[in-house]
């Protein structure tokens, strides 16, 4: 709207820094609370990676008379609209409210975390310890200890047949991060990035805060929850950029074989399509199945594909909040400048505890995995036996997608009354785009899970 009759618009100071561009146009919004005033906002009409360059707005001066009896003004919301539009995380809300009733007293069982309940292993964390005492406190590369990336390098090419330099290698402040610097690096408006769903619940907001447009694609039960080639195919356009690939899954616990990898990867190179590989939970793989990274399946997929990895899962470290991106070589420079602008590089010390997780004996990740492979047996023998529910078996991870459609009971509903009535704390489906079902942590005691078993079965066989 043009600006109140007999005001000027508000001038904007020109310099070298402050040149108004071409592409730039001066609104009005409406008013505000402060009735007769009016603001300018500059509209960047173009989309530009980084602008170093913005204009600078003056405030227009608000005359003495009118500061005494107005109401507090209501236009001081400094939320942009794209972080207004996202929610928090379902999952560590589920986790904080479980953590809050124990601790008055309330006998929950949790089965919300997403995350081992066994503590990290000595040798890691006393790794950190010396590091702090030998004064490893100051910055590292923006991209993580050379030493560290030498360390995920070897990692890689003996675990999961990739080769890397560690040029290609940025450490960051967990595997979310890294999803995150992932997609920022590479997506933007106008793009769209193919999440299959269930999903895990922070991709589609990443997907958004990078302003590209997620396109969900819902699997099947009787497929496994696994996408497709066919499904794949289906939801691309000429728009798309990337696909991810979770495997093993969160929350579904989905393993995808090599020859369903193979097919996914075909058609993302046929369409010049971006893949992100998020293989956080590789370690915990069961019932003989075996991780692929499908970065290893090519050459050509190897060029098309960030893998994402990290410590939280494998070693018991997701309080120390270190994960990886391995990428081509002009991707793993764009995240490695998106983290010089954000966190510098991730905490020096935690990650001396990382380097020693890599170089010490691995047969503790293998006892970690056999302990939750009989969680996981236990569990999915009670499930089978309650009525109303279905599920598939899981995998991999630490998790069970249990579906509760015969029931005829939203997701968010029925959690709540499973919290209130039984006292069993699960985490709504409709966090990761399946409102049908409800999923189930094992990364808990098998006291807790017997006990939180019977109370689930008793839940549902009142409904």
């Amino acid at each position: 709207m043009p600006p109140p009759a007999g005001k000027e618009p508000l001038s904007v100071p020109t310099g070298p820094l402050t040149e108004k561009r071409p592409d730039q146009a001066m609104e009005y919004s409406g008013s505000s609370p402060f009735s007769g005033f009016y603001r300018a906002t500059v509209v960047d009409k173009t989309v530009r990676p980084l602008s170093l360059a913005r204009p600078i707005r003056q405030a227009p001066e608000v005359p003495p008379s009118l500061h005494s009896n107005l109401p507090i003004p209501l236009f001081m919301d400094f939320v942009t609209p794209a972080i207004a539009e996202i929610a928090p995380s379902i999952t560590l809300a589920v986790t904080a409210q479980a953590a809050k009733m124990k601790k008055d007293g309330i006998d929950v069982c949790s089965f919300g975390a997403g995350e081992p309940d066994m503590d990290t292993p000595a040798y890691i964390k006393d790794a950190a310890v010396a590091a702090l005492a030998a004064g490893k406190t100051k910055y590292t590369a923006s991209a993580g200890l050379l030493e560290l990336r030498e360390a995920i390098c070897a990692k890689l090419k003996a675990d999961n047949g990739l080769s890397y330099t560690p040029d290609l290698i940025s450490i960051n402040c967990g595997a979310k991060h890294s999803c995150y610097n992932a997609i920022l690096a590479t997506c933007g408006p106008g793009d769209e990035v193919i999440i299959p769903a269930p999903f895990w619940t922070s991709y589609p907001d990443m997907v958004r805060l990078a302003g590209a447009t997620p396109i969900i694609v819902p699997t099947k039960q009787e497929n496994g929850w696994k996408m497709t080639a066919d499904e794949f195919e289906a939801a691309m356009s000429p728009s798309t950029k990337m696909v991810i690939i979770n495997s093993p899954g969160n929350p579904t616990g989905v393993v995808y074989s090599k020859e369903e990898l193979e097919a996914l990867g075909e058609i993302a190179l046929a369409e010049d399509i971006l893949i992100l590989s998020d293989e956080i939970y590789e370690k915990l793989v069961y019932g003989g199945h075996q991780h692929v990274s499908i970065a290893s399946l090519s050459k050509e997929i190897y060029d098309h594909t960030i893998t994402i990895n990290g410590f939280s899962k494998a070693y018991a470290m997701t309080g120390w909040r270190l994960g990886y991106t391995a990428a081509p070589k002009k991707i793993a420079d764009a995240i490695d400048t998106i983290q010089s602008h954000t966190t510098s590089n991730p905490t020096t010390f935690a990650q001396y505890g990382a380097l020693a997780a890599l170089q010490m004996d691995q047969q503790i990740v293998s006892d970690m995995r056999d302990e939750f492979d009989v969680r996981r047996q236990y569990m999915l023998g009670r499930l089978g036996n309650i009525k109303n529910v279905r599920v598939v078996e899981p995998m991999g991870a630490f998790y069970f997608l249990v579906d509760i459609e015969p029931m005829q009971i939203k997701s968010v509903n029925f959690c709540e009354k499973l919290l209130s009535k039984q006292k069993v704390s699960v985490v709504p489906g409709l966090a990761f785009g399946a409102e049908h079902t409800i999923r189930f942590s094992y990364a808990t005691g098998l006291d807790v899970i017997n006990a939180g078993m019977d109370r689930f079965e008793e839940f549902c066989g009142q409904h």
